[in-house]
């Protein structure tokens, strides 16, 4: 026992020699040790030659196959210390009780053990992630951005082709903050999204700026697509009733309560009737590409317009 203690403690010491075949051979022993109990002691002996000697093969078993090797090596320990003995008695009973709870509990505390690892570690390298994604878009936002920001103001005064130059680099400006913000989104659960990163993907619209808030908004997949697809809707009347390239802005709320999405634009307004009208001779694409998806999410969608423009808020339960 004592030559058998210093090898498997050599064995264990390393990570790489914790094979299974070393975990068998360590039960194996465990077993034999406590089989030789009846040629050592006399009749009637009280406690096995190995004790407790063989809860490190058990303990052993647990760790590497979790509760459901403790409870094997637990039940072969038992029989055959039933097998030794041929009796049993109030502390026999006591210590076989002790091998068949403690091994499954040590193998279910190493599986949760290893699952908190698991997690944590999968949360650090999260941590890590967003911390060289915020790194990145501040390098981007101090630099490239920038830079497409000055281009945009300036190229006007260089003439025609500075001015289509703006043009291009305003556009590539807001697609990049887009893009930032959808690299931004974290999504920590499956079929979650963030609003904020999917709203601003339609910056890439010629025109549309997006305003939200700093953090994230997670919602379902399947609502952000609804709200993305109503602003959509209302950007694509911009676009048709104003010009291709008419300034349209989005704007993200988000209260305790609700989310409220306001779209506005600077064109010359909704006719009076002119909606009613509209729905009246099919064209719905007001009344179910807005309305209806705002409606089917148990929101409300109001609009108010005039010589100002028209502006839509979107309110949507959370």
């Amino acid at each position: 026992m004592a030559v058998w203690t210093c090898v498997v403690s050599w064995a264990y010491h390393a990570y790489a020699r914790r094979t299974t075949a070393w975990v068998v051979a360590d039960l194996g022993v465990a077993l034999a040790v406590l089989g030789l109990t009846a040629t050592v002691k006399d009749p009637g002996y009280h406690s096995t030659l190995p004790g407790y000697w063989v809860m490190a093969a058990m303990l052993a078993w647990a760790i590497h196959w979790r509760a459901l090797g403790g409870l094997i090596a637990a039940v072969l320990l038992s029989i055959d210390d039933f097998a030794t003995r041929h009796y049993v008695s109030e502390s026999v009973y006591g210590n076989v009780f002790l091998l068949l709870v403690g091994g499954p509990i040590v193998g279910l505390m190493v599986d949760s053990l290893l699952r908190s690892a698991t997690r944590t570690a999968a949360a650090e390298r999260a941590a890590a992630t967003a911390a060289e994604r915020t790194r990145l878009a501040r390098a981007v936002h101090d630099g490239v951005l920038q830079v497409l920001a000055l281009v945009q103001r300036q190229g006007p005064d260089l003439g025609p082709d500075g001015a289509e130059l703006g043009r291009l680099a305003g556009e590539q400006e807001h697609a990049l903050r887009a893009l930032i913000r959808q690299q931004d989104a974290v999504d920590a659960t499956p079929g979650v999204v963030d609003l904020v990163g999917a709203l601003s993907s339609l910056e890439r619209r010629r025109g549309v700026s997006v305003a939200a808030p700093s953090g994230g908004v997670p919602v379902e997949q399947a609502v952000a697509g609804e709200i993305v697809a109503a602003v959509s809707a209302c950007l694509d009347n911009v676009v048709t009733h104003v010009g291709a390239s008419a300034p349209a802005w989005v704007l993200l709320e988000v209260t305790p309560d609700a989310l409220l999405v306001t779209v506005r634009d600077e064109g010359p307004g909704i006719p009076q009737g002119r909606l009613e009208e509209a729905a009246r001779e099919g064209r719905l694409g007001v009344a179910s590409s807005v309305r209806g998806r705002v409606a089917e999410l148990g929101g409300t969608a109001t609009v108010s317009t005039g010589s100002y423009g028209t502006e839509w808020e979107l309110s949507f339960p959370r």
